[in-house]
């Protein structure tokens, strides 16, 4: 009998990768997929990397899918963006070693800046899709994909959401396949995409598109469950639970491959039901398509096109049921924020002091966007501050970013960044780019990158230096400063804002969670020396709160130490001890 474990699902993929047979991972962390490479290191068969970029993952992929093995990329849903220009290309080339992208999206927008929904982006790239509903089927239909890949000439996506990525279910583990590499043979017509060749190839596409629908309908993914016929439900990945949850008794036509769709199976299912529901997270993907077949259904005129799906909702649409509320926990309100020692906290609270605007990131330092720091004003997507700030520039001229800056971490730096500041140094812009490095890519878990000197497999590799890298591109004023030396970086600050050219800070601090990090000290407070002005309190440090009479409190147990409130202090009031 097969060993059986409990796995998270981005945990069950990384197994089903290895037990397809993987020899190449290529990911760029970001959640919810970040785990599948976590795990997938684990398995010395399978080489893995964090490259710097989504669109170098996928590149990395398609480079060992077409020498002959079977590859994996790993993103959550925006980073698909990222990697959207060799992805539809590779549509039309096809591959040789089975090919699969995970693309994890965050309906409810656990930790991303949007809800988008990867099948549309499949449709558009004309890509197949398949969505497990829970760990083993993500296991499975890893494994799947990577077959489907090969037989059908097609890169596959395997499609996730935050629900499955992070929920926890029974997986039966199975041996690793053992296959030999495919052979690679030179073929131009296929993998050279100029447009006489990329021609040839979409006919093939849009045929391969066609078998596939029709082959479809056969697939044991998707399934018809008849039971009550009287309501009908087609639905597909996490939202499949919630309908059996809220509704057990009822026709259900689970679909594994969410695109293309299989007609025949769709058209069959919807004549057996009296009331069709299609039930779907995000876009009308599957109700759009199956309407227009002329099928009638209930979709989104009862069902939010927005946020993340659940049984209660499910009750509430259908059935106008509450859910009982009864005992329920009373959790307190936990907003995001900076943790206790964070160099970010440090870096804010200068630009705040200065009155400085920061077009911002993505990263732990977007929280610098709300109260009490208020610094960043703009996020879009990885690595936009540097170019938002240079168009802000263009558009409004040299003195009107005089007080701004763009901040940046160093992993997003290295993932888009660069090429950002390569443009503004070329374009002859000007503005003040502030690189805010914590030595780890912070918000997603603390994976290393190309300038940590360490790669996802644990080996010890030259680190990129930010300093020389940004000399490199002819910036004359790169400066490094402690992100929590506020005086010495209030003076940079200044100057470097002051020049009309291109110019680097680069703020030097570890994060606190970094493994081995060691606080030796901890802040507290001399009461009899406070005045009650509420200085220290204004960067928000949660480890800070106020006495009944106005003095300050610091939770040792939550202090690591790093002294900005004590710098803030003018009244010596705070004090360094030992712990």
């Amino acid at each position: 009998m097969a060993e059986v474990k409990i796995m998270l699902g981005n945990e069950a993929i990384a197994r089903g990768a290895y037990e397809a047979g993987v020899k190449v991972s290529a990911a760029y962390p970001g959640t919810p997929s970040t785990e599948i490479s976590e795990n997938i290191v684990k398995y010395p068969e399978i080489y893995a990397e964090w490259s710097p970029n989504e669109k170098v993952a996928m590149e990395v992929a398609i480079g060992a899918s077409i020498s002959g093995v079977r590859a994996l990329a790993s993103m959550k849903h925006v980073g698909v963006n990222v990697a959207s220009d060799p992805l539809y290309t590779i549509s039309y080339a096809g591959v040789n070693g089975g090919l699969v992208l995970v693309a994890a999206d965050d309906p409810g927008l656990y930790s991303s800046q949007n809800e988008q929904d990867t099948r549309c982006v499949a449709r558009a790239a004309i890509i197949p899709v398949l969505e497990p509903s829970d760990s083993a089927e993500a296991k499975e239909f890893t494994k799947l994909a990577f077959e489907l890949s090969e037989e059908y000439d097609t890169p596959v996506i395997l499609r996730t959401t935050t629900r499955l990525s992070h929920s926890q279910g029974p997986v039966a583990l199975c041996d690793r396949a053992v296959l030999e590499d495919k052979v690679y043979e030179r073929n131009a017509a296929k993998y050279v995409m100029m447009p006489g060749n990329a021609k040839n190839r979409h006919l093939y596409v849009e045929e391969r598109m066609k078998k596939l629908a029709e082959d479809a309908c056969d697939f044991a993914i998707n399934k018809a469950e008849y039971n009550d016929t009287s309501i009908g439900f087609i639905t597909s990945g996490i939202p499949y639970q919630y309908v059996k949850e809220a509704c057990p008794n009822a026709s259900v036509l689970k679909l594994g491959m969410v695109h293309p769709l299989p007609k025949k199976l769709i058209m069959e299912f919807a004549s057996k039901v009296d009331k069709l529901y299609i039930f779907e997270e995000l876009e009308p993907v599957i109700e759009e398509q199956v309407r227009s077949w002329g099928i009638e259904a209930i979709g989104k005129e009862i069902f939010t096109i927005q946020g993340e799906y659940s049984a209660n909702m499910l009750r509430r649409a259908l059935f106008n049921e509450e859910p009982q509320k009864e005992g329920a926990a009373q959790v307190p309100a936990r907003p995001p924020i900076l943790c206790p020692g964070c160099p970010h906290r440090s870096v804010f609270s200068v630009l705040n002091k200065l009155k400085i605007h920061a077009a911002g990131d993505i990263g732990c330092y977007t929280l610098g966007a709300v109260a009490p720091l208020n610094v960043i004003d703009t996020t879009v997507c990885m690595g936009a501050s540097i170019s938002t700030l240079h168009g802000m520039e263009k558009a409004k001229g040299k003195d009107y970013i005089k007080n701004w800056v763009a901040v940046i971490g160093d992993s997003t730096f290295m993932h888009t960044g660069i090429n950002s500041l390569m443009n503004m140094v070329y374009n002859q812009g000007t503005g003040t780019v502030m690189i805010l490095d914590n030595s780890t890519t912070g918000m997603t878990g603390h994976q290393d990158h190309a300038a940590t000197g360490k790669t996802l497999m644990g080996e010890t590799v030259p680190a990129i230096n930010l300093f020389e890298l940004c000399k490199a591109l002819g910036i004359k004023h790169v400066t490094e400063v402690n992100a929590f030396d506020t005086q010495r970086l209030e003076q940079i600050v200044k100057e470097e804002t002051a020049r009309e050219e291109v110019s680097v800070i680069i703020t030097k601090s570890p994060c606190v969670l970094l493994k081995g990090n060691v606080f030796p000290n901890v802040c507290k407070p001399i009461p009899e020396k406070c005045k009650k002005c509420g200085a220290c309190l204004r960067p928000g440090c949660p480890a800070l709160t106020k006495n009944a009479d106005g003095t300050i409190a610091i939770d040792t147990t939550m202090c690591n130490g790093c002294g900005l409130c004590k710098s803030l202090c003018k009244f010596d009031a705070i004090e360094t001890v030992a712990k």
